[in-house]
């Protein structure tokens, strides 16, 4: 697959039955969802009141560098997966313009902690020697001292994003990211030609509240590494945020859903559309592991009865 840049063609939306993602397709032809390999698709008139993009982050690559990563994640994990996964091909994995929102704000922090610093002193200690006799001896022992402190903490939290697809939660998202957002580009309908884009499932709202979050636990990284001493605890703060921007964003992803066995629940696996990122949960064959443990006592036995024999 690859973008048509330049080219508009009407694009047609369709709501799947069974995730409740809503997804346009742009000279697409497609028969299940992206998402949840769903093959039950109702075509409906784009809702009028959702977000219009203003950015978007393009594809890097087509599907067969998708595939590239795929097979690189596929065989870093064990030779032990199942190899109906290994048979995906490059018809299906599905690139799609995730919807989202870009967030940066600035963080004014209130913080405490306890501040350790560690210390060395000698200490005496009794234990019996060889013949059963008491004697004194010394050691150097490390302990550690603690101190209050309590400060402010101001900084400028951006490029957030966060989910707004009812077919990728954030979570998932989350796990592929981070995207080059130094080539995020102004939307126009001709970036995304050619490609399944999904509208805006989630209310902005929520997304916003997400985001607000992220930024409060990205606050307390800061200041987890900004933390003097040997070590710490009891760190607290709390954020208050000021200047926000949360813009629509579209970002580029791809995606593999398949149904690889009949008793076993639809495996997903996410793809970064720019970097190759790839997140996901490998089936294992427990055949295989069978066989090899198999291998590996019958070897064990083998050795031992050798090691045994007069």
């Amino acid at each position: 697959m690859s973008s048509a840049a330049g080219i508009q063609t009407h694009a047609s939306t369709f709501s799947c039955g069974h995730c409740g993602a809503s997804l346009a397709f742009t000279g697409v032809r497609t028969e299940t969802c992206p998402y949840c390999a769903s093959p039950n698709f109702v075509e409906r008139p784009p809702a009028a009141n959702r977000p219009a993009p203003q950015f978007v982050v393009t594809f890097t690559g087509d599907s067969g560098v998708a595939k590239l990563a795929l097979d690189r994640w596929l065989g870093s994990r064990s030779m032990f997966v199942d190899s109906k996964l290994r048979q995906a091909t490059v018809d299906d994995i599905r690139g799609v313009y995730v919807p989202g929102y870009l967030y940066s704000a600035v963080a004014r922090t209130d913080y405490s902690a306890q501040i350790g610093e560690h210390y060395q002193e000698t200490e005496t200690y009794k234990e019996r020697d060889k013949d059963g006799e008491l004697v004194t001896k010394t050691r150097t022992v490390t302990r550690t001292e603690y101190r209050a402190l309590a400060g402010k903490h101001v900084g400028y939290v951006a490029d957030i994003v966060v989910s707004a697809s009812a077919g990728l939660p954030d979570t998932e998202l989350s796990c592929v990211e981070p995207f080059d957002l130094r080539q995020m580009r102004r939307y126009s309908p001709a970036l995304v030609s050619g490609w399944i884009t999904e509208e805006w499932a989630r209310a902005a709202d929520d997304c916003k509240i997400l985001s607000r979050n992220e930024a409060v636990d990205e606050v307390g990284l800061r200041l987890r590494k900004f933390m003097p001493g040997d070590s710490y605890s009891d760190l607290a703060w709390r954020t208050t945020v000021e200047w926000e921007s949360f813009d629509p964003i579209l970002v580029p992803v791809w995606v593999l859903a398949l149904k690889y066995r009949e008793d076993k629940p639809l495996l997903r696996v996410v793809i970064n559309g720019q970097t190759g990122k790839v997140f996901g949960k490998a089936p294992l064959a427990w055949w295989k592991i069978a066989i090899a443990v198999g291998l590996a006592v019958a070897v064990i036995a083998a050795l031992i009865f050798v090691g045994v024999r007069p």
